[in-house]
């Protein structure tokens, strides 16, 4: 069985997981490279699938922004994937900018602190994104959250190791009383096979609008370069860049076998 998308066809994704497509999905989306390719590996295994983002006077606040062009160029290339999108949902967190200055949320530059952790670390912060997004699905019958954490390539923050989220899986369970599932695609993998898994799920195309119109740049950038928009030194993009060269360069070695 091929995995449909659309009226273009190419091999079948390994990060197809079934033939019988589950139910319905909630994406934590932000409008970057990692949302985008887990709001992708949703679309390719569930039937349904629904986003959400958070407003919480985050200094890159032009990810706010991306996030509908992604969504709509989604639409646009991928027929049989714009039939199973559902809802987006944007939710208020401002509360996370009020409980202390971050390189996230305030103009400070971008340093390493006493704790062995970028000031870019905002404490919390997907705690809180998955109680609030477990809340709304609660509401809107949905049992599975997707979201992009990884601690492969990342930068140490505790929030986005798998331990955490598998804690945080089971305590959103008993505290709402309804199982639900915690899934993050990017665990295990570093930056330069995010791309390629891009690539598997969505050839070209969606490697396209990763680079185009995706934002990962924690000062707001939007400067085009070969593997994206951003400034290329904050950390966020020095981890994109370098996953992008790794992949073009593995990419290359492949179609030259």
């Amino acid at each position: 069985m091929q995995l449909v998308r659309g009226a273009t066809d190419w091999p079948r994704s390994p990060w197809f997981r079934s033939p019988l497509m589950r139910e319905q999905a909630l994406v934590l989306f932000s409008g970057g490279q990692d949302s985008t390719t887990c709001l992708a590996w949703a679309l390719a295994n569930f039937a349904r699938v629904e986003t959400i983002g958070f407003r919480y006077g985050q200094r890159h606040a032009v990810e706010l922004d991306c996030r509908p062009v992604v969504i709509a160029e989604l639409r646009k290339r991928f027929p049989a994937w714009a039939r199973k999108l559902g809802d987006d949902h944007v939710l208020d967190l401002d509360v996370i900018r009020s409980l202390g200055a971050t390189a996230m949320t305030h103009d400070v530059a971008i340093r390493m602190t006493e704790s062995g952790l970028p000031n870019t670390f905002v404490p919390g912060r997907n705690l809180l994104f998955f109680t609030a997004a477990a809340a709304l699905a609660y509401r809107r019958e949905v049992r599975v959250l997707v979201g992009g954490m990884c601690e492969t390539d990342f930068s140490g923050y505790p929030d986005c190791r798998d331990d955490t989220l598998k804690a945080l899986q089971i305590a959103l369970g008993l505290g709402m009383d309804r199982r639900f599932t915690i899934e993050t695609p990017l665990m295990w993998i570093d930056k330069a096979a995010t791309f390629k898994m891009a690539e598997e799920l969505g050839g070209q195309p969606l490697v396209d609008i990763i680079l185009e119109h995706t934002h990962t740049c924690y000062l707001g950038n939007r400067e085009r370069n070969e593997w994206g928009r951003g400034c290329g030194e904050c950390p966020a993009c020095k981890l994109r860049k370098d996953g992008y060269a790794g992949y073009s360069a593995a990419r290359a070695a492949r179609r030259s076998a």
